[in-house]
């Protein structure tokens, strides 16, 4: 299945949660609160977060035989909101911090308002997104997912020291990616088996699915941020270099490189960023030429590999080879 055919076998399903959506934040009283949510969430996403939901849900309750009837299929299109919700909470608010002016092109909440009500319609969504994972998924989703956006807030405060103190571990920038993309992802695939009553080893198998997807989805992310082409990603390339983020790419160039390029790159790095914005082409050279790029990619597909290893658990199905097709789609993909 190619990415033109993942997409479209999706679109049905996208919709479905975008209806879901619609109609659950009906509740939303503020005309103002409704134009930054309408603003912030209905954007084209691809909504992978609650299709991983749904998809997993779908995956054990196959394997346990059971036939999921309406108010069941109704009830996990809801509780899969909570992920859109949790996604587009860190999105505004990451980019009130960051004092962004544009995301994938377009001009953010942040400045079409303001901070206080982007910052606010972030809370919403956060506490919209507690109710329904206590209301639908009970005691056990709620405590998967308030773990899940607590490791969101710490991997930032770690990402934060990492730039401040230039860490090369690739122990902690594993660290950050797990608590800043997989666990949310992870815990969305989590939340399908919990809903769904899955046995110990399904559980297992989909959280590693959902969190080596989540990893490969920010080391992507990475290798874009260096080598994409901005009218496909939406964003300007070098913006991690810059701001000093010690991104995969960098890490595994700092450990490769010869003496001499080793030299130049921790010069940048301890300089402004205006500096490393000037010498960003020269970066680039040196992180490609000592294998950056190439090891980087390697470890994704590596997880990527795993992740799809790990959904032999459950036999062949639409579900299945959707998730298999899903995880090559967010290898490949170049936006």
């Amino acid at each position: 299945m190619n990415q033109t055919e993942l997409i479209s076998l999706l679109k049905p399903e996208t919709a479905k949660i975008d209806q879901a959506m619609r109609l659950d934040l009906a509740i939303v009283g503020s005309r103002r609160l409704r134009e930054v949510l309408e603003y912030a969430i209905f954007n084209g996403g691809k909504r992978v977060r609650p299709l991983l939901t749904i998809l997993a849900a779908r995956l054990c309750w196959q394997r346990q035989g059971v036939a999921a009837d309406p108010g069941m299929t109704a009830a996990l299109y809801q509780l899969a909101l909570t992920f859109e919700y949790l996604h587009a909470a860190s999105l505004l608010h990451d980019d009130v911090i960051d004092g962004s002016e544009s995301r994938r092109g377009r001009t953010t909440a942040n400045r079409v308002w303001d901070n206080a009500h982007v910052i606010l319609a972030g809370d919403f969504l956060h506490a919209r997104a507690m109710l329904l994972a206590g209301a639908i998924g009970g005691v056990e989703c709620l405590s998967t997912i308030g773990a899940a956006t607590a490791a969101m807030v710490e991997s930032e405060f770690l990402q934060l020291d990492n730039a401040e103190t230039l860490e090369t571990s690739q122990h902690r920038y594993f660290e950050v990616l797990d608590g800043k993309t997989a666990a949310l992802i992870a815990a969305a695939a989590t939340t399908g088996t919990l809903f769904a009553n899955a046995s110990g080893d399904a559980r297992q198998a989909l959280h590693t699915f959902g969190r080596n997807l989540g990893l490969t989805f920010q080391i992507v992310d990475d290798l874009l941020d260096y080598q994409g082409d901005p009218q496909k990603t939406g964003k300007v390339v070098g913006n991690d270099f810059q701001e000093g983020k010690m991104t995969l790419p960098l890490i595994l160039a700092l450990e490769q490189a010869n003496p001499q390029d080793q030299a130049t790159l921790t010069s940048l790095l301890h300089g402004t960023a205006e500096e490393r914005r000037q010498n960003f082409a020269e970066a680039n050279r040196i992180i490609g030429q000592a294998g950056g790029f190439a090891a980087a990619r390697h470890q994704a597909e590596s997880l990527v590999k795993e992740a799809i290893e790990a959904l032999t658990l459950f036999e062949k199905s639409p579900e299945q080879e959707v998730m298999t097709a899903l995880a090559r789609y967010v290898l490949a993909r170049e936006g």
